[in-house]
């Protein structure tokens, strides 16, 4: 075990984070832990780390283990330094050996000593063996994946904003290739080819990493456990995210059954006290049920911590066919050229996503449909197009005197106080929260605001710069829905594949300064891509080879078409390979289907097995049911995909 906890729980002040938790991160595992906000994910990683101390129970470590720790607060660290400079504070012991090798060589340019030359022969091994010559190339690689240019490597740290500071601070942390990373909301700062760069690295990463985020496509990607912070309890799910949403499911479907069983139960044995407790001959039986009673352990009823409640768009006005027109745009910034002479269309009911790295211009094509840039060239708003803006500027537009609630209420929506405390709800603003000033709310909160205000707009055109950056995943799902149920058309940026490929039904990409469209959804890009790329690859291989081959130039020449020479019926002899191959699998078909049906039936033996109370009530036993019955899940999942191949081969004779 690298690091964990042991029977942990942590208060602030009257509030319990988590109680009587207990988990162990072992070396490799691949850990997603996620939790709606507000429910002290970023507690636990510092608990971890050692920044926090337990109320009770305690956080292990072992000695040797090293941690990496990607937090927001980091942000708070400045320097003059070049981020090359910074990123290479990963090898402080290569660095000082560096140091020493260079002073002991130029005393050894002035002075024979045998000692210093030995010791400089010691050194320069060390060097070797801990891979120092390597270290600038290694830094640079890092630094480029995570999206800096080579121009970029010599500049101040100061002169970078928080976001790429922050991917500084991670390259940093990568190389230093601690026993266990953790990582707080680490795609929060990075652009999709970024995103991509780090899946590859981790995948292959050399320790345990536990990762703290929103993006369901990452996550997928990545986890092999999920850790839920749920009701101040850790629940483990071993697979990635799209298992940890069935698997929740079925434990909440299995949690309400054994509530019902055992109310029932509770029910039952409370109609037999109150039918006997007054005759004297089973007044006995009755105050022994009764004590049985008061130290059953209750089973919560199942249900979900926070309501599923509607974010609902209103659309005023209907557009007309065009919403907005592009013609022959150019955009610069000194040499920095964004579009050049680029054409664009949006039409009445697209729903587009602004895809591309960071630098690329997506916040500043974005601000030019707006009308909010100064370009040459045309942009020609649709009819009857009102359009709502929400970016991260925006949020100097909010009222730093009005509380949330008397901010929203100035919007103009026309909703009643109950309207718009129910979807500022959906915004992670509950109760009181909404009486807060709009001057004390953090960065995060006030982007929360501004977007809520962009959904009560009434326009029939929306322009959303990274509106999932400061959400939960409940959060996301519930925009989600609302932009699909929109009668309106919007144009978003965003880094987050899984709102993308949920929203959009058109990709924009900025391409040698002109605006790319692809007419389809995000995944279908993603295919689309590939099979671009390989293609290209294909194609440049076949170049190459070409080039050195002259023959092959003449081979390029068709051959002439023949004409099929008519099919001889001849009989067909008997292959009695084949045959006994078909009979083997046939019988292998009849034992999966017997098999199958025999593990389906146990599985619903098990099934009832835990809804039973005096199972789910005992916890050793309890695990042990789930334990089987997550293994007869996997048999039967197993023999099933085994059932399909044998039938598809079947099927091919």
């Amino acid at each position: 075990m690298l690091a964990g906890l042991q029977n942990v729980t942590f208060e602030f002040g009257a509030r319990t984070i988590v109680e009587d938790a207990t988990w162990h991160i072992q070396p490799n595992e691949r850990i997603g832990l996620i939790g709606y906000n507000g429910t002290g994910k970023s507690t636990l990683l510092k608990l971890l780390a050692g920044d926090y101390a337990p109320s009770s129970g305690t956080v292990e470590r072992s000695r040797s283990t090293t941690i990496g720790y990607l937090h927001q607060d980091l942000l708070s660290f400045d320097t003059d330094s070049s981020i090359l400079q910074v990123a290479l504070g990963a090898f402080e012991k290569i660095l000082q050996l560096e140091h020493d090798i260079e002073i002991l060589g130029r005393e050894l340019e002035h002075e024979y000593d045998e000692k210093k030359l030995e010791s400089y022969t010691d050194k320069l091994h060390e060097m070797d063996t801990l891979g120092g010559y390597t270290i600038h190339h290694r830094t640079e690689e890092v630094l480029q994946g995570l999206g800096f240019s080579n121009s970029d490597l010599q500049r101040p740290y100061r002169e970078f904003s928080g976001g790429w500071r922050m991917r500084v601070l991670l390259a940093k942390m990568i190389l230093q290739q601690p026993d266990l990373l953790l990582l707080d909301e680490p795609t929060n700062h990075l652009d999709l080819p970024s995103i991509e760069w780090l899946e590859k690295y981790l995948v292959h990463y050399q320790g345990a990493v536990v990762i703290v985020s929103h993006d369901k496509f990452f996550l997928d990607r990545m986890v092999t456990k999920i850790v839920e912070l749920y009701q101040e309890q850790l629940h483990f799910y071993a697979g990635n995210y799209s298992y940890y949403q069935q698997e929740k499911e079925l434990r909440m479907e299995m949690q309400q059954r054994a509530y019902e069983n055992q109310q029932d139960y509770i029910r039952q044995q409370e109609r037999f006290i109150e039918r006997f407790r007054s005759k004297a001959s089973k007044a006995a039986q009755a105050q022994s049920i009764m004590k049985r009673l008061e130290k059953l352990d209750r089973i919560e009823e199942s249900g979900i911590e926070r309501p599923s409640i509607k974010i609902n768009f209103r659309v005023d006005k209907t557009p007309g066919k065009i919403i907005n027109t592009l013609k022959h745009v150019s955009k610069s910034y000194g040499a920095l050229t964004i579009l050049d002479h680029a054409d664009a269309e949006i039409e009445r009911g697209d729903k587009i996503a602004l895809i591309g790295a960071n630098g690329k211009g997506k916040s500043t094509l974005l601000r030019i449909v707006a009308g909010q840039e100064s370009i040459a060239g045309e942009r020609i708003p649709g009819h009857n197009v009102e359009q709502s803006f929400y970016a991260q500027h925006q949020l100097e537009a909010l009222h730093l005197g009005n509380t949330i609630l008397e901010e929203m209420a100035q919007a103009g929506s026309q909703k009643t106080e109950l309207e718009l405390r129910t979807l500022l709800g959906c915004f992670l603003f509950g109760g009181d929260d909404v009486d807060k000033k709009i001057r004390v709310l953090s960065g995060g909160e006030k982007a929360r605001v501004a977007l809520a205000k962009t959904i009560i707009s009434k326009a029939n055109f929306l322009l959303l710069d990274e509106p999932t950056n400061h959400l939960d995943m409940h959060s996301v799902d519930l925009l989600i829905e609302a932009l699909a149920k929109y009668e309106g058309s919007f144009i978003l940026v965003s880094h987050d594949r899984y709102f993308i490929s949920k929203t959009a039904n058109k990709i924009w990409e900025i391409v040698d300064g002109k605006i790319k469209e692809f007419k389809g959804g995000y995944q279908e890009w993603v295919e689309w891509n590939e099979r671009m790329q390989k293609k290209e690859a294909s194609e440049q291989k076949a170049a190459k080879e070409n080039a050195g081959n002259p023959s092959a130039k003449k081979a390029e020449k068709p051959a002439p078409v023949k004409e099929p020479a008519p099919p001889s019926i001849k009989p067909q002899p008997i292959d009695k390979e084949k045959q006994k191959e078909q009979r083997k699998l046939q019988r292998r078909f009849e034992e999966l289907e017997t098999s199958i049906s025999s593990m389906q039936e146990e599985k619903k033996l098990l099934e009832d097995r835990l809804a039973e109370p005096e199972v789910y009530s005992n916890v050793n036993l309890f695990q042990e049911t789930e334990k089987k019955y997550a293994e007869i899940n996997q048999a039967i999942g197993k023999a099933e995909a085994e059932y399909e191949r044998v039938f598809e081969k079947l099927s091919a004779f």
